[in-house]
């Protein structure tokens, strides 16, 4: 099947590593060009996905990002389509260990930096362009340890599928994708956090239909194929990419 990445051109944020490096990659072997984005000026992650790919230190929380990655894509690679807001989940709390400050700085980061960047693709996008949410399962079930992360997905939730009315009219779509357990580095993390994170991990895959976690590269190939033309009469859905866990609810 051809999923018509070819030449498209999308920015994908928090790429160097994890989810986002895993749908980086997937739009990449399928033909599309990728500004990768991370915290610092380093290129790897961009570098082994070669010329097609190019690497930009940005700050999701820094108001001046949207504006200078869309650029980035116009002049590199001639061209925006798309983009998939990745950022890094807020740290580990319970609500008791929360302050001000966490909730302020994760603010900044995880939901105001998503809407601004949603924002500015917002007004460069054409018919056919697509805006793209990492969200979390938590969006439907509180995940234990997770509190920040627990209040502010939803509200991102929320606004997408408030953009996605307001966007469609004009051809533009909007969809977020809601990881479960996928065998990421902050999923064994989460996992750590227990007494027994073997005993725990085999917790969670029992609950799972497919009883194992996902592969980075299956969200990422779901990611694909959600932010291409194929996917072309898909919007303002939040899609849980979890081996079943929620059945299909």
């Amino acid at each position: 099947m051809d999923l018509g990445l070819n030449n498209r051109v999308y920015v994908v944020t928090g790429a160097t590593r994890g989810l986002g490096n895993a749908t980086a990659r997937a739009l990449v072997e399928d033909g599309a060009r990728v500004v990768l984005t991370g915290r610092d000026e380093k290129t790897a992650a961009a570098a082994e996905l070669g010329p097609n790919a190019i690497g930009v230190g940005a700050d999701n929380a820094d108001p001046a990002t949207p504006a200078r990655l869309v650029a980035t894509a116009r002049e590199r690679f001639g061209g925006f389509d798309g983009i998939l807001v990745s950022v890094g989940g807020p740290p580990f709390a319970f609500a008791a260990d929360t302050t001000d400050e966490l909730w302020q700085a994760s603010f900044e980061s995880v939901f105001l930096g998503a809407v601004r960047l949603a924002r500015a693709a917002a007004a460069e996008l054409g018919e056919g362009g697509v805006i793209g949410f990492v969200l979390s399962a938590s969006v439907y079930e509180p995940i234990p340890g997770l509190t920040i992360s627990n209040g502010l997905r939803p509200g991102l939730a929320g606004f997408a599928k408030s953009l996605a009315d307001e966007l469609g009219p004009r051809g533009i779509r909007v969809v977020g994708v809601l990881p479960g357990r996928i065998d990421t580095e902050r999923v064994r993390e989460l996992d750590g956090l227990t007494a027994d994170p073997e005993a725990s991990r085999h917790a969670s895959e029992s609950g799972i239909p497919l009883r194992r976690y996902g592969a980075p590269e299956e969200f990422g190939r779901a990611a694909a194929f959600l932010l291409s033309p194929a996917a072309s009469y898909i919007t303002g859905v939040m899609l849980p990419i979890d081996g079943g866990a929620r059945h299909g609810f």
